[in-house]
């Protein structure tokens, strides 16, 4: 996959007020912990997670993704009149249906001969959907779209720590790890044929993209039925798997990657991964022989925001000014299914 004319012309992210700590989550889990002999600490020491945000309670999804598209609108010459497509791209979500794209739709005020949909493929779907828009951009069907998502990491992790409270065993806790490094956030991009100014932007080169779906049980996040015809969340991950598979899978996708865009790796000035935490990190890092300094990361403060964690970790390394003009930028995305994506730009 190799683009000529798409750019990234802006992208902007909401975070939540409220900031929850690993070590404040532990201490709900400490009757867990004792019977289980785990010292405290553990989730820190486990993912390099120091703290993650929440949302108020009652806080609706379409909420944090147009506060985050506000904001974008704000900062560019792109009006929401000139959006020719709208796409909300998030784990989690207002309800099976309407798309939960038209509610962010409605408050924005795109016009009605734009496409408004959903797409949903785990942690993956911010980036799918920018595919999606480059390759309408790429094709001439479109000047500008956007994407748009936002997590909510409260609920799972409020069910979480009932059941881990109620069925105390190694096999719970396990399985529960994954769950308590999420985050919550929302965030904007937008994608231009480069039309709209004569601003210097980062341009998308080239992407590439490998599947594992025989590992598609690995991380399972979704609904069960209770009693009395009542639904409530659930989620387990084997997170030693999810690691093994996932790194064997990163590095065929950037064999392909790299062969797609015609770099080596030591071409590549800077990366964006995925935030999982610090062993993903390592290992994959290590696996493609990128060094950490090239590496920007925003897991120890926000932990994991699914869909949300790799493009406002970009948002937030631009700000801080550690992707620079000029520099060769690659986006290094996995979700659970497994699916990996990788794309690069010229920033």
């Amino acid at each position: 996959m190799r683009y000529s004319r798409v750019y990234l012309e802006s992208m902007a992210y909401e975070l939540p007020p409220i900031v929850v700590t690993s070590e404040e989550l532990e201490e709900r889990i400490a009757p867990a912990y004792k019977t289980l002999n785990i010292p405290q600490g553990q989730l820190e020491e486990l993912t390099g997670i120091v703290e993650r945000r929440f949302w108020p309670e009652g806080f609706r999804v379409s909420q944090g993704a147009t506060l985050a598209a506000k904001k974008l609108l704000q900062s560019c010459h792109v009006p929401a009149g000139e959006i020719d497509v709208l796409i909300y791209a998030g784990v989690c979500r207002e309800g099976f249906e309407p798309a939960t794209a038209t509610f962010v739709a409605s408050s924005l005020g795109i016009k009605d001969s734009s496409l408004v949909y959903d797409i949903s493929n785990a942690c993956l779907g911010v980036l799918n959907g920018i595919l999606d828009i480059a390759n309408r951009i790429e094709l001439g069907q479109s000047r500008a779209g956007m994407v748009v998502s936002c997590e909510s990491s409260r609920e799972i992790n409020e069910i979480t720590i009932k059941k881990l409270l109620s069925q105390t065993n190694m096999r719970v806790f396990i399985q529960s790890l994954a769950t308590f490094t999420g985050g919550s956030g929302a965030i904007a991009v937008l994608l231009t044929d480069g039309s709209f100014s004569r601003e210097h932007r980062p341009k998308l080169l080239a992407g590439a993209v490998s599947c594992a779906p025989e590992f598609c049980e690995l991380c399972q996040w979704g609904i069960l039925p209770k009693e009395n015809g009542l639904y409530t969340q659930q989620m387990h991950t084997d997170s030693v798997a999810v690691l093994e598979n996932g790194v064997k899978l990163g590095k065929k996708t950037w064999d392909r990657f790299l062969e797609s865009i015609a770099w080596t790796p030591q071409m590549v000035d800077k990366t964006i991964c995925h935030q999982v935490g610090s062993k993903h990190r390592e290992t994959i890092l290590n696996t493609i022989q990128i060094s950490l300094e090239k590496d920007f990361v925003t897991y120890p403060f926000l932990g994991n925001i699914g869909t949300v964690s790799l493009p406002i970790t970009s948002a937030i390394a631009n700000e801080r000014g550690f992707l620079k003009s000029d520099d060769k930028v690659a986006w290094l995305g996995i979700g659970s299914g497994l699916n990996c994506m990788m794309i690069g730009w010229e920033w």
